[in-house]
């Protein structure tokens, strides 16, 4: 029997990223300073924090006037009415707002907490915000690396969201770019001969999940590189793994 290996390496190294900066050349350095090889279909993970730093999706909350509604609501839970403001703009509509929580769905169509406006990671009094399309960034970023390095590659911008029954947070891919996010099982047969009818997983998900193990929030690993996993390839898209509205039996 074929043994299985998967590789997942973080890649350290890198600057404080700002508006205009090349990830690519700046991950094409890490990987060079590290001895690494990159190899044909190896999959880059990249923090989503550093691509909306480097496309200026970054907002000084003292820029920013609240609302009358947003006012109200940090008042009564004890927030940052700037910061709940932000998040307000960049929700197309708010699916929970109690208990000093705002579950909303963002204008990408993610269903998160706080619209993915986020204050780590970054200096005090600032935010960042999502990346306005992360499937075109993923693009860009695997484009540019697949010419530096002159191999196919894939590339997941990854976050952290919280899941719905579950305790714990997860990281999960926003945009994909090099890869089809699912690999269908159906219609084909189990161990016992039984037809799959319902076994599509979410392998761009798991790869971001993966790649957090060695990424984490504190240790300055914004990118990883995952090797051995045959991804099915395609034009694939984070936003394929949106569930519709018409779908879902909770909205």
């Amino acid at each position: 029997m074929a043994v299985s290996e998967l590789r997942v390496i973080g890649l350290s190294g890198f600057p404080e990223v700002s508006r205009g900066a090349n990830l690519a050349a700046l991950i094409a350095q890490s990987i060079w300073n590290a001895n690494l090889e990159v190899k044909d279909k190896d999959i880059f993970v990249v923090a989503q924090k550093i691509v909306s730093k480097a496309e200026g999706q970054v907002l000084k909350l003292a820029d920013v006037e609240p609302s009358a509604k947003a006012q109200r609501w940090a008042r009564d839970h004890g927030k940052d009415a700037r910061l709940v403001e932000v998040v307000l703009r960049e929700s197309n509509r708010v699916l929970r707002m109690e208990r000093g929580l705002l579950i909303v769905e963002t204008q990408h169509g993610f269903i998160c907490a706080n619209a993915g406006v986020d204050t780590s990671n970054i200096a005090s009094g600032q935010v960042t915000l999502l990346p306005k399309d992360s499937d075109r960034s993923a693009a860009q970023i695997r484009q540019d690396l697949e010419r530096e390095f002159g191999v196919r590659l894939a590339l997941i911008v990854s976050d952290t969201f919280g899941r719905p029954w579950r305790e714990g947070l997860v990281n999960v891919a926003l945009g994909v770019s090099g890869m089809t996010p699912f690999i269908d099982y159906r219609g084909q047969k189990d161990c016992f001969g039984g037809e799959l009818h319902a076994t599509q997983m979410a392998v761009a998900d798991q790869l971001a999940s993966t790649a957090e193990l060695v990424m984490g929030k504190t240790k300055g690993v914004p990118v990883a590189l995952i090797r051995g996993f045959d991804y099915p390839e395609g034009p694939g898209e984070g936003r394929q793994i949106l569930r519709s509205k018409e779908k879902d039996l909770f909205r």
